[in-house]
């Protein structure tokens, strides 16, 4: 990662810390809620922008910080371009096939979907495709393992149940839109030297 990758990247995650730290302290009006979803239509964006709790926000920036330190090769618009495209495919999909989830908060269903859009295009780069079957197969593991066991040490931590859906949709959506930008051709991958 060059010096212009590195300020771009820092400049992201403190952006997006900044961000999501101003709408936490009006946690209440930015919340996914189901019978005011379409009314107030941020809500489809914000939902997963805010978290339950301080601790959350932390657990979900710092795996955000991560990101593209992990993935340096993807250009840094598209990390942008997935968290706007991410959270409403999301809560939409809550709405229609979960309607007795009333409310949600907590970026980790985008988390999940970035992560699993990194990883797959990824595997399109020689260099990285050891890298990205890791990944995959980490966050593989970590689906199974919620769907059997559950995320308990997880939700006594962040002081709230841990809605595994989001993580199986994030990934869901993330192969899906990393497929489609291989079958376009949309070159999400940083030449080198640029």
């Amino acid at each position: 990662m060059d010096r212009l990758q590195l300020r771009q990247s820092c400049l992201l995650i403190l952006g997006c810390a900044i961000f999501f730290a101003i709408l936490q302290l009006f946690q209440q009006q930015f919340i996914y809620q189901y019978d005011v979803l379409f009314s107030q239509p941020w809500r489809l964006w914000t939902g997963h922008w805010v978290h339950v709790g301080w601790v959350h926000y932390l657990l979900n920036i710092v795996a955000l910080a991560c990101l593209p330190f992990l993935f340096p090769h993807i250009k840094q618009k598209y990390f942008i371009i997935l968290l706007m495209i991410l959270p409403p495919l999301l809560s939409i999909s809550f709405y229609f096939i979960y309607p007795n989830i009333f409310a949600y908060a907590g970026l980790s269903g985008v988390l999940h979907g970035l992560y699993i859009f990194c990883a797959v295009v990824s595997l399109t780069e020689k260099k990285e495709r050891n890298f990205a079957l890791l990944i995959l197969l980490l966050i593989l593991i970590k689906i199974i393992w919620e769907y059997f066991f559950g995320s308990f040490q997880t939700a006594q931590l962040i002081g709230s149940p841990v809605l595994t859906q989001a993580h199986l949709w994030g990934v869901a959506f993330g192969t899906l839109l990393a497929i489609l930008c291989i079958i376009f051709h949309i070159n999400v991958i940083q030449e080198k030297g640029i």
